[in-house]
C-alpha cells in the first residue's frame, strides 16, 4: 500500500484482482472512504447492477482472511496490510442463480468456474467432465474437426485434479454439443449444474468436532453443513439454527428444530477452529449469509454480540440490502417494463384508479374538508372570508392550554373560589412583584389610619356622619390588602413543605443506593465464587451425572483453553516452591 499527497488530501492506491487471474483493477481512496465505495467502484467499472451479491476480500498480516466491511472506513480494516491487494468475489452465492442478468450472470459464471478449478465445487467425476466441456465450449467456441485436434482439451485448466480420462469425457461431450449456442444458454447450463451440487455456494473452513476428526465448515444460502472426504456429513438448515455464537476458538450453533411437528427439541454443536481469528471470521461469515437470506429487509436487522464469558467478545451489524429486497426490487421493475411496453390504449383503459389523484373544483375541497387534519400541521392553504372561523387559519389564534390538577377539576363545579394548582405555581413564582405590591399597599393603609386619628383628634367641628365615613373607609383599606398577605403566606407554607418533601426523598433515595451498593458488591463475590468453585467440581469430578455436562461445548473449551493452562502453571509455580 503506497500513497500520494495532492493538496494536502491524502490518496491510497490498492489493486483489485478480478475473478480472471489476470485480470486486475487500480483504485484510489481517501481515508474517509467506506468500504461501500470501493466496491461500488468496481461494480461500476464491470457493469454490474446486483453489486449486493459480491464483496472483497483481503489476507491481513496473520494470513487470515476477511471480507471488507461497507459500513467501516477501508483505511481502518487494511492499515496493516502491505501491499494492499484486494481480491473480487462472490460472497452471497444465490439460491436462483438464473435470476441474475447480464454481467452479474457473467461474474457467476466465473466464479464457479474458479472454484471447480481450485477444488470447492466438489462433484463426481461426470460432472466434472459435463462441467468441463461447457468451460471448453466457452473459450474454444463450437467444435470444429479441423481446429481441435489431438487432446485440445489438455491446454485448459478446469478441474482441480486432472486427469487424462477426465479430458477424454469432456472432449467427447463438446464433440456432441449443437453448434451455435450463445454465450448466454452455456452460462446456465453451467450455473445450472453447479447449483445443484451439495457444495455450490460453499468456501470450507477447516474444524475438528469433539471427538476431533477433521472436518471441513461449509456455509451458503440453505444453512449451514460440515463435509468429510467430500461428502456432506451434517446440514443444519437456517430455520433451525436458533443462535451462533463463539467461545475462544469454539464455533458454537444452538438448533431449535421438532420432529413430526412434536415439541421444540434444543440441540448444541461445537466445532474446534484452528486460531481464535479463524474462529470470528467464521462466525461473522455465518451471521451474515443468515441475514442476508433469512431477513425480510434490512431494517429488521439488529446488532448481533458474539463470544462469552472467556473470550473477547465482538459486535456485528448487517449493512446492505438482503435478497428478498432484492427480489421484491426486481419484481417491481418487470412489472415497471411491463406496464412501459403496453400500448396507450390498453393502459388507459387497465389503469383507471379507485380514487382520483387530482379532484377538482368543488369534488377536490369536499375530500380535503373530509380528511382528519392535525391542529399541529400547517394549513393547506389560504383563509379565505368563507374559513375566518376555522381553527386552520393563521389568523385565528389557537386557545391556550391550562394545567389543571385533579382537585381543581373536582372542585371547579362547587366554589370558583379554590384556586387551582396552576394558580399556586404562578403565585409562586411571582411573589416578589406581589410582595412589593403588598407592602405599598400596607404603607398606604398604615398612612392613611394616621391621618383618620389626627382629623379624630383636632377636628371638633366635624360632623359624626363624615368620622363614621372615614372609618369605614379605613377598614374596606385594610381588608383589601390583607387578602394578598394571606394568600401569599399560604404559598410560602406550601412550598415550603413541597421542598422539605424533596429534599427527604434525595436524602431517602441516597440512602438507598448507598445501601443497594454495599448489598451488590458482596453478592457480586459470592456468586463469581460459587460459579468458580463449582467449574472446578465439576471438571475434577469423574461422577456421572455431569458427564453430559462436560461434553458440552462450552465446558470444553474452559477446560483445554482456560482451566488446564492455569492448572498447569500454578502447578509448576508451587511445584518449584516448595
Amino acid at each position: 500500500m503506497f500513497k500520494s499527497r495532492s493538496e494536502g488530501n491524502v490518496v491510497y492506491k490498492c489493486t483489485v484482482r478480478l475473478l480472471e487471474d489476470l485480470d486486475v483493477l487500480e483504485c484510489e481512496f481517501q481515508p474517509h472512504h467506506k468500504g461501500s465505495f470501493l466496491l461500488d467502484y468496481v461494480c461500476e467499472q464491470l457493469e454490474i447492477t446486483e453489486k449486493d451479491y459480491f464483496g472483497l476480500r483481503f489476507v491481513d498480516s496473520a494470513k487470515q482472511r476477511h471480507w471488507l466491511d461497507l459500513a467501516k472506513t477501508i483505511i481502518k480494516q487494511v492499515k496493516d496490510v502491505d501491499p494492499l491487494v484486494l481480491s473480487f468475489r462472490v460472497k452471497f452465492y444465490p439460491a436462483d442463480p438464473l435470476r441474475l442478468t447480464n454481467n452479474g450472470k457473467l461474474m457467476l459464471y466465473q466464479q464457479l468456474k474458479r472454484d471447480l478449478r481450485h477444488g470447492r465445487l466438489y462433484c463426481s467425476a461426470g460432472e466434472a467432465a459435463a462441467l468441463g466441456a461447457l468451460i471448453v465450449q466457452d473459450e474454444l467456441g463450437d467444435y470444429d474437426a479441423e481446429t481441435h485436434t489431438g487432446e485440445y482439451v489438455s491446454s485448459l485448466k478446469i478441474a482441480l485434479r486432472q486427469s487424462e480420462p477426465l479430458e477424454k469425457k469432456a472432449m467427447e461431450l463438446h464433440q456432441k454439443r449443437e453448434p451455435g449456442q450463445e454465450a448466454v444458454a452455456v452460462y446456465d447450463e453451467f450455473v445450472g449444474i453447479a447449483r445443484s451440487l451439495e457444495t455450490y455456494g460453499i468456501d470450507p473452513h477447516p474444524v475438528k468436532d469433539h471427538r476431533g476428526t477433521q472436518l471441513y465448515l461449509g456455509i451458503n444460502f440453505s444453512g449451514i453443513s460440515t463435509f468429510a472426504a467430500g461428502r456432506r456429513t451434517q446440514h443444519f438448515r437456517w430455520p433451525e439454527v436458533h443462535k451462533i455464537n463463539f467461545e475462544g476458538k469454539m464455533f458454537i450453533i444452538h438448533l431449535a428444530y421438532s420432529e413430526d411437528r412434536r415439541e421444540v427439541k434444543k440441540h448444541t454443536v461445537g466445532f474446534k477452529c484452528p486460531s481464535g481469528a479463524a474462529c470470528r471470521y467464521v462466525w461473522r461469515c455465518s451471521i451474515e449469509q443468515m441475514l442476508f437470506f433469512t431477513l425480510p429487509t434490512s431494517q429488521h436487522a439488529s446488532v448481533v454480540s458474539g463470544g462469552g464469558f472467556f473470550s473477547w467478545g465482538t459486535k456485528f451489524r448487517y449493512s446492505g440490502r438482503t435478497e428478498r429486497e432484492l427480489m421484491s426490487e426486481a419484481l417491481q421493475a418487470l412489472r415497471q417494463q411491463k406496464l412501459n411496453n403496453t400500448s396507450p390504449s390498453k393502459r388507459k383503459a387497465q389503469s383507471v384508479p379507485a380514487t382520483p389523484s387530482s379532484p377538482q373544483g368543488d369534488l377536490a375541497e369536499i375530500r380535503y374538508s373530509s380528511l382528519p387534519r392535525s391542529t399541529m400541521s400547517e394549513p393547506l392553504g389560504g383563509c379565505g372570508d368563507h374559513m375566518a372561523s376555522s381553527v386552520y387559519c393563521t389568523d385565528n389564534p389557537l386557545p391556550t392550554l391550562e394545567t389543571v390538577s385533579e382537585e381543581a377539576r373536582k372542585t371547579n363545579g362547587e366554589s370558583n373560589d379554590h384556586l387551582s394548582d396552576y394558580y399556586f405555581r404562578d403565585s409562586f413564582d411571582h411573589s416578589s412583584s406581589e410582595s412589593g405590591f403588598t407592602a405599598a399597599a400596607a404603607n398606604s393603609a398604615n398612612a392613611l389610619g394616621d391621618h383618620h386619628h389626627q382629623h379624630h383628634r383636632h377636628g371638633a367641628s366635624s360632623s359624626g356622619g363624615h368620622h363614621s365615613l372615614l372609618h369605614h373607609h379605613h377598614r374596606q383599606a385594610y381588608t383589601t390588602d390583607n387578602i394578598p398577605a394571606l394568600a401569599i403566606h399560604s404559598v410560602t407554607n406550601h412550598a415550603a413543605s413541597i421542598i422539605q418533601q424533596q429534599n427527604a426523598s434525595n436524602s431517602a433515595k441516597n440512602a438507598k443506593k448507598f445501601s443497594l451498593v454495599q448489598a451488590f458488591v458482596p453478592s457480586f463475590v459470592f456468586v463469581v465464587v460459587v460459579l468458580i468453585l463449582s467449574a472446578i467440581y465439576i471438571l475434577e469430578t469423574d461422577s456421572e451425572l455431569f458427564a453430559s455436562m462436560r461434553n458440552w461445548p462450552e465446558m470444553i473449551c474452559l477446560r483445554y483453553q482456560y482451566y488446564q493452562p492455569l492448572k498447569e502453571f500454578l502447578a509448576k509455580k508451587f511445584g518449584a516452591i516448595f
